[in-house]
């Protein structure tokens, strides 16, 4: 297979308030910032080398609608987890449960979705 044109790195995720978003996401995530570059961006850094890695975008306007993309997370124990995001000023979307399979969309404070699994 030949080499890939693009190589996939980051999530970027835009918020509206920089310090509150990097305090919610270093501090779910466990990690640190990588780089930053004044107020308008934020790298944090990958929970594993050579993994992907999450950064911030300072943008004007709030989030409206459903994302069309989000991240998928896992954690051993969902309400722990839960427990932290409601904690960190994030929120529930929704839960679901399909065949044993069970995880719960999330928000930021922000409103930004991800989703924790049980795993």
């Amino acid at each position: 297979m030949a080499e890939p044109v693009v190589m996939f790195n980051t999530v970027v995720i835009n918020v509206c308030d920089m310090g509150i978003a990097k305090t919610f996401w270093t501090s779910l995530l466990d990690v640190g910032v990588a780089r930053e570059i004044g107020e308008f961006f934020t790298w944090l850094e990958p929970q594993r080398p050579g993994g992907a890695a999450v950064a911030l975008q300072l943008v004007a306007d709030p989030k409206s609608g459903r994302n069309r993309v989000h991240l998928d997370t896992s954690a051993p124990d969902l309400e722990a987890a839960r427990a932290q995001v409601e904690a960190l000023g994030g929120s529930v979307v929704e839960e679901h449960d399909m065949a044993g399979f069970r995880w719960m969309v999330m928000a930021d404070p922000e409103g930004n979705e991800f989703c924790i699994a049980s795993g």
